[in-house]
């Protein structure tokens, strides 16, 4: 393949004249696929990520299939230190037709997903907050919708089955579930305005325990395909409530929010973080992020027949716990 060893020749800094390698997937499906691929170029051993992505439509935001494509030919690179960044790309190419994008990337060898312990997540937490605090949102056309939570929650909303759902008597969630979620549809309009006020960051919007590697050199995010512009806490409660065992959040809320504030407020000494000028207590607002970003997302998936709500997909437990930890 001349993409292989077009990246190889970047890679291992050196003209490619032989190669000799095998393909495992590390992740596949009817959009993409992400393999490793790993063997001989000329004298060297070598392991390398091959990240086929295709053309497909997610809902509200059509373009991002070809977003991460977008961003490592842009200058983004630049932005990141050694202890937080994405994994390289040596080599990115989208074919004749727009309709498939190939990114040759570093292959990163470390601790993810459920493997994370609470102190790598602390300083996921504090990195975020410190890249996010001095980082722009860049000038690439092609980011994420800077409001993307409130139109999925509108989109929720004017779908009226889950809607009706919450309000039928026969509903088979329990009832004080049912009337927090009426109570949060009632004050939505309020809640938006408080996000509204918190400063605007550049958002990865995937920011959840299987797309952060932890290594010793420090933390490499993966799938940028739907960052943009996006408000303070929307990752960190993304973090905290996103394929996480619920009968965590507590946890998570009490020590992930604080540290990703002291990363933020790392270059922030005049005035704190957790305070706006207006008087607004920040925390507060961004804790009300999940009310809004998970309430009919669990909703949709209790409706699913062929879906078992658990681990990954947001179910009762889940519902009575946003009850607990961010509601109550």
């Amino acid at each position: 393949m001349e993409g292989l060893k077009t990246a190889l020749g970047k890679m291992l800094g050196q003209d490619i004249t032989s190669t000799e390698y095998q393909m495992e997937t590390l992740q596949g499906g009817t959009v993409g696929d992400v393999l490793l691929v790993s063997g001989m170029a000329n004298d060297a051993h070598f392991k390398i990520v091959l990240k086929i992505q295709k053309k497909w439509e997610r809902w509200g935001d059509p373009n991002s299939w070809r977003r991460e494509y977008d961003l490592y030919v842009s200058n983004l690179g630049e932005s990141f230190s050694p202890i937080f960044s994405w994994p390289k790309c040596y080599h990115a190419e989208i074919n004749e037709s727009g309709d498939e994008t190939r990114l040759w990337m570093e292959y990163i060898d470390g601790a993810t997903g459920d493997d994370l312990t609470i102190e790598m997540l602390e300083q996921a937490a504090w990195e975020l907050g410190h890249y996010q605090s001095k980082t722009s949102v860049p000038g690439i056309v092609n980011l994420g919708e800077q409001n993307a939570i409130e139109t999925h929650y509108r989109h929720w909303k004017q779908k009226n089955v889950e809607y009706k759902y919450i309000r039928d008597p026969n509903c088979k969630i329990p009832k004080h579930l049912c009337d927090m979620l009426i109570d949060i549809d009632s004050k939505a309009d309020e809640i938006f305005a408080n996000i509204r006020k918190l400063p605007v960051v550049f958002c990865h919007r995937d920011f959840w325990i299987t797309n952060i590697i932890h290594t010793q050199e420090g933390i490499s995010l993966i799938d940028w395909d739907t960052a943009g512009p996006g408000y303070l806490g929307e990752d960190i409660i993304q973090l905290i409530t996103d394929g996480t065992n619920c009968n965590l959040w507590e946890e998570y809320k009490n020590k992930l929010i604080p540290a990703y504030f002291k990363g933020y407020n790392s270059r922030h000494y005049k005035e704190p973080a957790t305070k706006q000028s207006t008087g607004h207590d920040l925390y507060s607002i961004i804790c009300q992020i999940p009310l809004v970003h998970l309430g009919y997302l669990s909703v949709f998936y209790l409706m699913q027949d062929d879906l078992v709500a658990g681990e990954h997909y947001p179910g009762i437990e889940s519902l009575q716990k946003l009850y607990e930890v961010f509601y109550k």
